[in-house]
């Protein structure tokens, strides 16, 4: 039987999804006044890609919304992406989108996204709506937390051994493994050496669906044969 085909890596687009997805709290800046307002609560984002955010009542904003035209507030986001696992340098990505905030009820306000920037591994790429609305959020996102800090609190010869397959030259000097990311395509490595670190991916043979999917498809990495037993 063919080997199955590695899943392809998330878009930019899933990502920001994910990202959002996973977000608890955004910060705001007015593009006119650039008043900023921190710490922002993200209630929910919809299936239009639209952030659905708690009113956070303070006054500077009130007023700014008050005077905007009908088309709301011209406003650019700010969410930063952290890897849940104290490693060095946690931030993974961060998000900024620009758009129009408006009230949407009392106690809610809405952004709605023209165009999203993703800076990750040293590169930006851009987004516009239409992309982001098109896009899903990772089936493991909201899960994703749980799921690497039980890998990294009680599975660091399983981490090791998924790091066997690198370069060599990359295990070279390591002294810890670390599970930096992890998504239905595969899971992101933190090889940790004295003062330097390195990030390898390893796909999964098959796509995870659900959390539930997420040990099966490391043991597919660890025994291709499936002749272990189950750890």
């Amino acid at each position: 039987m063919a080997d199955p085909v590695t899943p392809p890596t998330p878009t930019d687009a899933e990502r920001a999804r994910t990202i959002l997805a996973a977000a608890g709290s955004l910060a705001l800046t007015a593009t006119a006044t650039e008043d900023r307002f921190d710490h922002v609560v993200l209630h929910a984002v919809d299936a239009a890609a639209r952030l659905l955010l708690l009113d956070p009542a303070d006054p500077r904003l009130t007023a700014a919304l008050a005077a905007a035209p009908h088309s709301g507030l011209a406003v650019y986001a700010e969410v930063t992406d952290v890897a849940p696992v104290a490693v060095r340098e946690r931030v993974r990505a961060r998000l900024a989108l620009s758009g129009r905030l408006t009230p949407a009820g009392p106690g809610t306000l809405v952004l709605r996204p023209a165009r999203a920037a993703l800076s990750e591994d040293d590169t930006v790429r851009t987004l516009d709506a239409a992309a982001l609305g098109a896009a899903a959020p990772d089936p493991l996102a909201a899960q994703e937390a749980e799921l690497l800090d039980h890998l990294d609190t009680g599975h660091a010869d399983l981490l090791a051994e998924l790091a066997r397959p690198a370069r060599a030259d990359a295990l070279t000097g390591v002294v810890a493994v670390r599970p930096l990311r992890l998504d239905r395509t595969g899971l992101v490595l933190r090889l940790e050496r004295a003062a330097t670190h390195q990030d390898v991916r390893v796909p999964f043979r098959t796509a995870a669906q659900s959390p539930h999917d997420v040990g099966p498809r490391i043991q597919e990495l660890l025994d291709p044969t499936g002749t272990r037993a189950h750890r």
